[in-house]
Formats: structure tokens, sequence, C-alpha cells
């Protein structure tokens, strides 16, 4: 069975936020919820990176080990889920994530914060596949569709990888092993080959 992991490139991100917009007009998620954002380091400085985040569906989830009530599980495919029906929106898997994958709709008094929503890698929820209950309230199915999450799929650079993590894996290797030595060194010389030394040059 594959296990579905997210990979992003931060050599080739170049924030355009297509996979930001993809997910939310695939799954019409409402206003002030981000799935997926973009994130970019030393913005406006040499050696800016951008990469897209979202959950990451960890093998050991954080999420799942705070939840009182246990509205997460894992699937065959190693995709991280929640039920939104036992969620009561404690926020405590907001606080143990990592990556700031769980987004509340609502902010109130007394701590309201409404059901938690999060990325589902495209893969619905628990109610039946493909049905209007759950592309209510997770979005579309697509794995069940037979295809990747559309973030991915939509991805201009091919920054954004999802799938089988033995399959990116090796896709993200080869990129790597034909980069050299990666793109803060990468310049003229190594472009082009560095001039050679003449015997007897003065040095």
């Amino acid at each position: 069975m594959a296990r579905m992991k997210f990979l992003s490139d931060a050599e080739r991100c170049i924030e355009c936020n297509g996979c930001v917009t993809a997910c939310k007009n695939e799954h019409e998620i409402p206003w002030g919820i981000n799935r997926r954002r973009v994130v970019t380091i030393n913005d406006g400085e040499p050696g800016e990176k951008s990469i897209s985040v979202a959950c990451m569906h960890c093998s050991d989830a954080p999420c799942m080990a705070v939840c009182p009530v246990n509205c997460f599980y894992k699937t065959d495919e190693g995709v991280v889920l929640h039920d939104k029906d036992l969620c009561i929106g404690c926020g405590y898997c907001f606080y143990a994530c990592p990556f700031g994958a769980p987004q509340f709709p609502q902010e109130g008094q007394f701590g309201q914060r409404g059901k938690m929503d999060k990325c589902t890698f495209c893969s619905g929820g628990p109610e039946e596949n493909n049905s209007e209950a759950e592309f209510e309230k997770y979005g579309r199915n697509r794995l069940a569709e037979g295809k990747l999450p559309l973030c991915a799929e939509m991805c201009s650079t091919k920054a954004l990888l999802a799938g089988d993590a033995d399959v990116i894996s090796d896709i993200f290797r080869n990129r790597v092993l034909i980069r050299g030595k990666g793109a803060e060194l990468w310049g003229w010389n190594s472009a082009y080959g560095k001039p050679e030394k003449k015997e007897g040059a003065a040095s």
C-alpha cells in the first residue's frame, strides 16, 4: 500500500500561490480558511526561498496524540484525517501541529472556534466516498477518483509533489543529483566550466 506524502521543492517554488487557489476552488473552502499557504523566508533578500505548506500527514502525528476526543484517524495510505462530528473545537491540535495546519473558522467569546478544518490530501473524510455530505464537510475526494491532490497537479513549476512517498523521494533525489551542488553554489563556473590554469602561469 502506498504511503502518501507531500514534498515542496524550495528551489522551484516561485510563490505564485497557484496551489492555494486550486485548493480553495476545488473544495469550496469558506472565507478565512486556508488549508494550504505559501511561506517565504528572507523575502526580498538574496537567497529568498518559498515553500508550500499544509498538513504533512505525519507518520507520528502530534495532533492525533493531543486530541481529547480522538477525532483523528489515519487511512491505509497514511493520510491523517479527522471526524468533524467528533471535533469539539478545543484547539489542542492547532498548538501541537508544527506546520500550523489545523484551521478554525470562528473566533468568538469564551474561545469558541468552531469545527477544525485542515488539508485532507484530497481524500475526503469518514462519510461515504463522493457523497454530498462528504463534500460539504471535507471537500472533494480525489483519491477515491484515482487522482492526486489538485494543489500538486496545478503547480506550474512542479515544485509541489504529492503521492507515494517512495516515488516523490526518487523524483526529488534525481533533481538534487542533476543540480549538483545546489542552487546557492550554482554560478558561472559550474555552468560553463572553470578555466584551467596553464602550467607555469602565475597564480
